[in-house]
């Protein structure tokens, strides 16, 4: 799983422009091409007395997350957001010599949040055309695709089987953009994807769409309860995951994807893979 990661990386990081698998994202409304990986390489980490976005010039990266997407972004032990895109944030902000701030939010206030409360967003957010007409994204970080949660023994197996269901979804997620073109499907929003999950324990939706690494978390947790199926058993394509970042600050988005291919190059992306995700997978 690593060395496959690895691989669909540093192919993403080679490419000149950004689009989503199985969405129709226009290449130009994106500020994270490989120039301006390489213009942010040239510029160097915040704090060498290069050009730096005004975004750091506080010495501070101050970062949105909703932490309600396990193993990506959750509230730890301590009561604090953790999880992979937290750690790979904070690592990046290591790399540029800043403070990484986090703020837990409403996933579907993240977009509208940067520039403003927020300088960059990150909670395992896909990138999308309608997303990109606001905001411009790093280069991607992590490929990934729709589960079906189905409760235990449930005859739902296929594309055809959910028109007309009811189904659950996470509020502003890739799996609430499908469910909403789902023929006749009644869609439930959630602001939490667990609640969409309870819901669907205690019979109030038919299934739940959410993303592959969070749907694995639930099924684990709830064992013998519900089931998660892979998302290409319904059709679904594959998406990619990004950093969100304020529209048309090319310094920005030239630093964070220079940290981003160092933390690919120096094994540490490969480190909080194998920490946060390939154990949920194994």
């Amino acid at each position: 799983m690593k060395k496959f990661i690895t691989v669909i990386m540093a192919a993403a990081l080679c490419v000149s422009a950004l689009t989503a698998c199985g969405s129709k994202a226009d290449p130009a409304a994106t500020a994270s091409d490989a120039g301006q990986a390489e213009e942010g390489a040239a510029a160097g980490e915040a704090g060498d007395g290069a050009e730096v976005s005004e975004a750091l010039a506080d010495g501070v990266l101050n970062v949105g997350t909703n932490a309600e997407f396990p193993p990506f972004e959750y509230v730890n032990d301590s009561g604090e957001p953790d999880g992979f895109d937290v750690a790979l944030i904070k690592a990046i902000g290591e790399k540029l010599g800043v403070e990484v701030v986090v703020d837990n939010m409403e996933f579907a206030s993240l977009v509208s949040s940067i520039g403003s409360k927020i300088d960059v967003a990150i909670a395992g957010m896909t990138i999308t055309e309608d997303r990109q007409k606001t905001v411009d994204f790093s280069n991607p970080y992590y490929e990934a695709v729709q589960y079906v949660i189905l409760p235990a023994g449930s005859e739902i197996a296929a594309a055809e089987d959910l028109k007309g269901k009811s189904i659950g979804v996470q509020l502003g997620t890739t799996g609430d953009f499908i469910a909403e073109e789902i023929e006749g499907a009644a869609v439930s929003q959630y602001n939490k994807g667990v609640d969409a999950v309870n819901d669907l324990i205690n019979g109030r939706v038919d299934c739940v769409i959410l993303d592959k690494n969070p749907a694995l978390v639930f099924e684990s947790k709830f064992s013998g309860k519900i089931t998660a199926v892979d998302g290409a058993q319904f059709d679904f394509g594959k998406e990619e995951y990004a950093i969100a970042m304020p529209k048309g600050d090319a310094v920005l988005a030239g630093q964070i994807n220079a940290a981003l291919q160092e933390l690919m190059a120096d094994g540490s992306f490969d480190k909080l893979v194998e920490q946060y995700i390939e154990q949920i997978e194994e």
